[in-house]
């Protein structure tokens, strides 16, 4: 639609009810959701970097939360309409990050079948009012270049279906490690430019050093992205964080990344840096604070029964496919990061 088209929708929107949208959905889930649900794509429109901020197509800051999926080779189970009603409608999510792993039994494995099970739960999420984010989730190795080739491919399939869309955002590079910071942003000047060939306008989300850290976890900081930023706009800066692992030093570096640099946090757990062990929701909570001070958005890590405690449902959830909404099948983190979409 065109920017004028996109901000008189977004005008009504706000008369017709509260933030996010207000807007009336019916869940298809049949669980007893509530069909007064936001939605957030319908409200804020096409997003775009304004100064250190993300913006709707208003100008106006946004801060979106949300849930990612688990690698959608081990888990595409828990990626359903039953499980996406839960949390478009009860949870209140605005956003959804679908990652697809590259190696891991991932997309090198079957590069059409991953590109469609990606496109599959991105129009999931659209339909449900919600952002999507499309997670190329390079792990292991930790340098961006070994598939450069692969996304390429991959970025331009997506970025070519969804060149009119405003709901979806691009994050190139999940975590980056073992490299320099000079490296991975070469690897986002070539991968920038084919999403920018069929989706002009899309934020890109671009992983920092040493898992998204900002270079912390290799004795770096935000400085030498400061200092020598991508060069392309309408980009934001990716951060991780576990909060039973990733303690005040990292706390920090967010807040100074933050306030020179956009920043989205597309990943965080309340437990150690592998995802599992005790939750530490003190720290968390500190975390959040910051964010939500300075509306920063984030996505949790993550929306599945795998047996981390990292995993929101309860081993099995997934399997039955009946009940999503509420907290009985829940996990700790789960019920704790649930009530936090939901404020």
């Amino acid at each position: 639609m065109s920017m004028l088209i996109g901000l008189l929708m977004v005008a009504l929107l706000a008369l017709a009810g509260p933030a996010h949208g207000g807007q009336t959905h019916q869940s298809g889930g049949g669980q007893g959701v509530s069909t007064e649900a936001r939605s957030a794509v319908a409200y804020h429109g096409r997003l775009r970097v304004c100064g250190t901020r993300l913006c709707g197509a208003d100008g106006r800051p946004v801060q979106l939360t949300g849930m990612s999926t688990h690698g959608t080779q081990w888990y595409p189970q828990c990626v359903t309409g039953k499980s996406l009603d839960a949390l478009a409608y009860d949870w209140r999510a605005d956003v959804l990050r679908v990652s697809t792993y590259v190696q891991e039994g991932g997309y090198e494995t079957d590069p059409a079948g991953f590109t469609a099970r990606a496109q599959k739960f991105v129009d999931q999420a659209h339909r449900r009012g919600m952002y999507a984010i499309v997670d190329w989730h390079m792990l292991s190795p930790g340098d961006p270049h070994y598939n450069t080739a692969r996304a390429k491919t991959f970025f331009r399939e997506m970025a070519r279906k969804y060149r009119n869309n405003p709901g979806v955002l691009y994050e190139i590079a999940n975590e980056p490690s073992g490299v320099s910071w000079s490296r991975i942003k070469s690897y986002a000047e070539q991968i920038i430019p084919v999403i920018r060939a069929e989706d002009p306008k899309a934020v890109v989300l671009v992983g920092t050093r040493a898992w998204s850290s900002f270079g912390v976890s290799e004795g770096g900081s935000e400085r030498e992205v400061v200092n020598n930023p991508v060069r392309a706009a309408n980009v934001m800066y990716t951060f991780h964080f576990y909060a039973a692992s990733h303690r005040g030093e990292y706390l920090a570096a967010l807040d100074r990344a933050s306030s020179r640099l956009p920043v989205f946090v597309t990943e965080f757990g309340t437990q150690n840096y592998a995802g599992e062990g005790a939750n530490d929701f003190t720290m968390a909570q500190r975390y959040l604070d910051l964010m939500r001070s300075k509306k920063i958005s984030w996505v949790n890590w993550n929306y599945s029964d795998d047996h981390r405690s990292g995993a929101v449902f309860k081993s099995g959830t997934c399997d039955r496919d009946t009940k999503w909404t509420g907290t009985s099948v829940l996990k700790q983190a789960g019920v704790w990061v649930r009530g936090k979409i939901r404020q």
